[in-house]
């Protein structure tokens, strides 16, 4: 009986971190593409230039594919440090997740301020010699959000000491339509615009969150049910 259940156990164990693994692979392989493809495009923020959308998509993918390449040979070996090794870094995870959650809601107002003001002395940087990646990162969420500056379009005024701003602001894109009078460009915030985006779309990141909480667990129970059960059977036969 301990065996069958030991084997069920295992089969159960395998088949989810293999599909833990492979939706790494495919996590790290889409952060690859991104990063060979779209080299240029890196980050919005002056302070952390290498937050960009590849990076996190390959530091993500590759944690996860370690984590499930752990959990995978611990259970195919019934290895109880790899299991336990398996279920210490879920766990740590899965806390550390909901410690970000926690404070990012707590501290909702200065992440907003901080957020606001970083993005402006990445204004700064706009067009400048080594930073491309900034460069195309504007040029992108002010042309796909059809916005224009963090707060307000002025906030290229200090950019460019003039009342100019880049022409991925404007309603009709053209060569140095930025230079033209307000009346042509877009006026509405892009701070506001992607925070809209994100409310917008809220439903669809909780429904992420929660499935994303509901495998970790998942995963955190059958390791240490199969962790429990070996050391049981072990016991048994001695």
């Amino acid at each position: 009986m301990a065996e069958g259940c030991m084997m069920a156990l295992r089969y159960g164990m395998v088949f989810f971190n293999l599909l833990f693994w492979l939706g790494g692979c495919g996590i790290l392989g889409v952060g690859v593409w991104l990063s060979v493809t779209q080299g240029n495009f890196a980050t919005l923020s002056s302070s952390l230039p290498s937050l960009s959308a590849a990076n996190l998509l390959i530091a993500v993918g590759t944690i996860t594919m370690v984590i499930g390449c752990l959990g995978c040979i611990g259970a195919v070996k019934e290895s109880r440090p790899l299991l336990l090794t398996f279920f210490i870094l879920l766990l740590l995870i899965f806390f550390l997740e909901i410690l970000f959650i926690m404070l990012f809601f707590i501290y909702q107002d200065e992440i907003d301020h901080y957020a606001q003001r970083d993005l402006k002395n990445g204004l700064q940087l706009f067009g400048t010699e080594g930073n491309v990646g900034l460069t195309n990162a504007w040029m992108i969420v002010q042309t796909d959000f059809r916005c224009c500056g963090v707060t307000n379009h002025t906030d290229w005024f200090e950019v460019y000491n003039a009342s100019r701003v880049p022409d991925s602001c404007c309603l009709e894109y053209s060569d140095n339509c930025g230079l033209d009078n307000p009346g042509t460009w877009w006026t509405a915030p892009c701070y506001e615009r992607v925070k809209d985006w994100l409310n917008e779309n809220l439903v669809a990141l909780w429904i992420f969150a929660l499935c994303t909480a509901l495998t970790q667990i998942l995963g955190l129970v059958f390791s240490m049910t199969m962790f429990c059960q070996s050391v049981k059977v072990e016991t048994f036969y001695a």
